[in-house]
């Protein structure tokens, strides 16, 4: 592989879906970086006013984010960068980062590669917020990507399945079905006594 090669790394929705034109696909994880529930979200799984949560991720000594690495063809690069740039627009800019490329019975192959992430200066940034909070928040929110709900837990989903281990997402994920099964619990209640 070359280093004029694109490759675009994503630790989000792109983990799961990410919708554009690519060659080849890895899993893959980057050092020095840990995902956060920090970023609101005001035109794909909230509206304005009412921002769901999806993550960003920050630089953090020692730590390590899984994801996906995905190999561009230089014949579509500008068509998906266009793309990404426009499915970012919610307070993400581009960075270079060193991924390494997951693949059974392979050693280890470090890419350069592209990741879009939201910086704590940028006006949908949420911050941190107690796990409960953010499930509630998460719960609550819909936009026209659909439910934040989904955002969720397809990304826990897919991080499980690549065996990858995020605590972070996973609390958020663990709250999240508590809050509906909470949510569910009272509007049977109120059924109940509406009889």
């Amino acid at each position: 592989m070359s280093d004029s090669e694109l490759w675009i790394f994503g630790y989000g929705s792109l983990v799961w879906r990410p919708a554009f034109d690519h060659a080849e696909s890895s899993a893959a994880r980057i050092s020095g970086f840990r995902r956060w529930f920090w970023q609101g979200s005001t035109d794909h799984r909230g509206v304005p006013g009412a921002p769901g949560r999806v993550v960003t991720v920050l630089p953090e000594a020692g730590a390590v984010c899984f994801g996906r690495a995905f190999r561009v063809e230089s014949s579509v690069e500008a068509e998906v960068l266009a793309q990404l740039d426009q499915r970012e627009k919610g307070g993400y800019a581009r960075f270079e980062v060193e991924a390494t490329l997951v693949r059974e019975g392979e050693s280890a192959n470090r890419v350069s590669a592209l990741m879009y992430a939201a910086t704590p200066g940028n006006p949908n940034y949420l911050g941190p917020a107690p796990t409960e909070v953010i499930a509630r928040q998460i719960y609550a929110s819909a936009g026209p990507s659909g439910p934040n709900v989904d955002y969720a837990f397809e990304l826990a989903a897919a991080l499980r399945a690549m065996s990858a281990d995020d605590a972070h997402v996973f609390e958020v994920e663990r709250a999240l079905r508590e809050v509906i099964r909470q949510e569910k619990g009272a509007e049977a209640g109120s059924g109940a006594t509406g009889r």
